[in-house]
């Protein structure tokens, strides 16, 4: 069977600073029209250093009830304290939930068993289209935390994973952690199928590390060796990179 495929836009920007207020702009349009078209929106939110200038710049975006959009994100690690500072839903809190109003935040329970977890957040999202995803892309190309291989037609929402080590390296390169060994080798990640099924897609990636992940997602075969590529079955995906993670030749 044929896959349609698209191109992502790609815009670069001078800095990361500059990424975020840019992708901030972007995302804020997206979920001021959909507000203007349904009375509940839907928020896929990926964790991040790289997304922190993003979610900061959308927090102070004008015109959005915050109180209509229900959030979600993307993954989290099995095995950490509950209120360890590593954990993706506490890094949402600290960095974009706190700036908000009030506001609907569905997160993923590490402290439940984590197939039953993966299977309870799974039924949480259900299966409507989220409005908008914003998300990031991993050293490895990862999206959340489908490492390659990745699936990328997965039958479930959400599952659990063992991280690859580039993954793990990626964490103590970002600072969360102060070696491999100290990072949970498995977690509880939103399948990309399931990323996949939005109505709009906005990345921000910035930054050195993520240059050949980029180039990748946008030229290498669609395919599990490089899950960024996946964006590229999507017809309403848009990558914002800074002058550090450009691709030469995108």
């Amino acid at each position: 069977m044929t896959t349609t495929t698209f191109a992502p836009d790609l815009l670069v920007h001078a800095d990361a600073e500059a990424l975020g207020r840019a992708a901030a702009a972007e995302a804020g349009a997206v979920l001021r029209s959909a507000l203007a078209r349904a009375h509940v929106v839907r928020l896929m939110l990926a964790a991040a250093p790289s997304q922190e200038p993003t979610l900061r710049w959308l927090a102070a975006e004008d015109g959005i009830d915050w109180s209509r959009i229900e959030s979600f994100h993307m993954d989290d690690y099995i095995g950490l304290n509950a209120d360890a500072p590593q954990g993706f839903g506490n890094w949402l809190l600290r960095n974009f939930f706190r700036r908000l109003p009030a506001t609907t935040f569905h997160r993923i329970d590490t402290a439940n068993e984590p197939e039953n977890e993966a299977t309870r957040y799974g039924q949480v999202m259900g299966d409507a289209p989220f409005d908008l995803v914003l998300l990031g892309l991993g050293v490895n190309g990862h999206l959340a935390f489908n490492d390659p291989p990745a699936e990328f037609a997965s039958i479930d929402r959400a599952r659990v994973v063992e991280l690859d080590m580039v993954s793990r390296q990626q964490q103590v390169d970002e600072g969360h952690f102060p070696s491999a060994a100290a990072v949970p080798s498995t977690a509880i990640t939103v399948t990309i199928s399931r990323l996949l099924n939005a109505q709009r897609i906005i990345g921000s990636i910035p930054g050195t590390a993520k240059k050949q992940a980029v180039w990748n997602t946008l030229h290498e075969p669609i395919g599990a060796i490089h899950p960024g590529t996946a964006l590229r079955t999507h017809p309403a995906v848009s990558l914002h990179v800074d002058l550090a993670s450009a691709p030469e030749n995108a």
